[in-house]
């Protein structure tokens, strides 16, 4: 069958790929349809035609798939953050589990791994424990305002809308992180609305309000608001904080971080404590943990447990190993780890995420855990011993290559590897398996309605 742009063809769902779209397949040819789930019969818009592929959108459901919700969200089809959240959770945990089992064979090249059901998140909305809004003078309207008169106009202050920088859908709240959260995102948008200063234009540069950052202390129910400007503003952004902490008594801290720079990262060159002490506590099993502005956290804190549970389960410490764990940020593995090992090591490039390990071990009174700054490619050949146990928790895109050429030599027992990826996970372990052997793997939900998994690989030396 012939295809071409903007033909209109019956199909029927097959499979769900990592992405989120559904894979249907017309003479064997594939077409990825956006919003679809398996077991959708519908008709289908093709709006993009490649060599060895579609993409295309719902024209019309016929069928809908039995596992199909009713997504509670109003910008569900919009913002790109909760691709799933129209599918029952349950199949949600299936679907990944078959992501990762998928990529553990096809791209892995490797055959019987025993690929565990997915432990699911305790909270499946309201689980974020940070999450962060944009600012922008060029609100996105959702299909159904454009033939109001009351379309939105001034600023917008939520998501960006995927594929463009500079538009960002407006949003009264988000339904994965605390409805407390959700309450002062709408108090500042009123407070900026009615402040004269203007929001910033990606195009131009120019503008006051940049982003809001909302953390939230499961454990201790505190809340820190970060307000990035970008310039230093401090009577608008005081009047701003007395209005926050008047209305919300949980709120611990307020920071404003000045962004003079073109970068859109919510992040600033300069940080200025308005009220509190400019970091909140968290807590995961008996640890305590200071998160500051910047600082690197789970975002999911009671899945946070649940994925170092099992890094503890794998690594099968009796007490007296020495422990490296390579990519450790802010000493989070290390220290939950730190009272069943001997010794361990962690190693991080950021200066800042050492600082924060090395203060976390202060507060938790823990004195087994040393913490290496550097450039893991370098500092790796420096150790002189070769650990009991290696922890690897590397970036989405994986272990360089170079790191991992360096960990094959040095020949450790044991490895627990935790990833975020699941198909850069399947690639290392390729690369490792004429040395080592994955012997099972237990993925995590810690992202319900989306399709981000983590797994836990348990690998030993053949």
């Amino acid at each position: 069958m012939f295809i071409k742009n903007d033909d209109l063809i019956e199909l029927y769902v097959e499979g769900l790929a990592f992405g989120g779209e559904g894979i249907a397949r017309v003479d064997g040819f594939v077409v990825f349809v956006k919003g679809a789930i398996p077991n959708d019969r519908l008709i289908a818009r093709i709006i993009k035609k490649k060599k060895d592929y579609a993409n295309a959108v719902i024209a019309e459901m016929l069928t809908p798939s039995a596992d199909r919700i009713n997504a509670p969200c109003l910008y569900h089809e919009y913002c790109g953050g909760c691709r799933y959240q129209h599918l029952v959770y349950s199949s949600q945990l299936k679907y990944k589990k078959e992501h990762v089992a998928d990529s553990i064979k096809r791209i892995g090249g490797l055959a019987g791994v025993p690929i565990h059901d997915v432990l699911p998140s305790d909270e499946i909305y309201g689980y974020r424990n940070k999450m962060e809004f944009s600012f922008s003078d060029r609100p996105w309207v959702l299909p159904e305002e454009y033939s109001r008169e009351n379309i939105k106009e001034g600023f917008a202050l939520g998501l960006h809308v995927p594929g463009t920088f500079s538009k960002v859908i407006d949003i009264d709240g988000c339904l994965i992180q605390n409805a407390t959260g959700n309450s002062i995102l709408q108090t500042v948008k009123a407070f900026v609305g009615k402040s004269n200063l203007p929001v910033y234009n990606l195009k131009t540069n120019e503008g006051f309000w940049r982003f809001l950052t909302l953390r939230h202390s499961v454990a201790f129910n505190e809340w820190m608001v970060n307000i990035v400007t970008s310039v230093n503003e401090p009577q608008h952004i005081k009047a701003l904080a007395d209005l926050l902490y008047e209305s919300f008594p949980n709120i611990k801290t307020i920071v404003n971080n000045i962004n003079h720079s073109k970068a859109a990262t919510a992040v600033g060159e300069e940080e200025i404590v308005v009220t509190g002490e400019g970091f909140i506590n968290e807590m995961i099993g008996p640890h305590t943990f200071r998160v500051s502005p910047n600082s690197f956290f789970q975002t999911n804190t009671k899945g946070a447990q649940k994925l170092y549970d099992q890094v503890l389960k794998y690594a099968e410490l009796t007490g007296s190993e020495r422990v490296l764990d390579l990519f450790c940020g802010t000493g989070t593995i290390p220290i939950y780890l730190s009272g069943k090992a001997g010794e361990i090591m962690g190693m991080e490039i950021s200066e800042s995420a050492i600082t924060d390990a090395n203060l976390n071990c202060r507060i938790n009174n823990i004195s087994n855990c040393r913490f290496i700054l550097g450039d893991i490619r370098e500092t790796i050949g420096k150790i002189s011993y070769k650990p009991d146990l290696l922890i690897v928790d590397p970036p989405r895109t994986g272990i360089h290559k170079d790191i991992l050429k360096t960990i094959m030599e040095m020949g450790v027992e044991k490895i627990v590897y935790v990833s975020c990826n699941p198909a850069t996970m399947a690639r290392d372990l390729c690369d490792m398996k004429e040395k080592y052997e994955a012997i099972e793997v237990q993925p995590v939900d810690m992202f319900p309605h989306t399709y981000h998994v983590e797994s836990v690989a348990k690998i030993k030396i053949k």
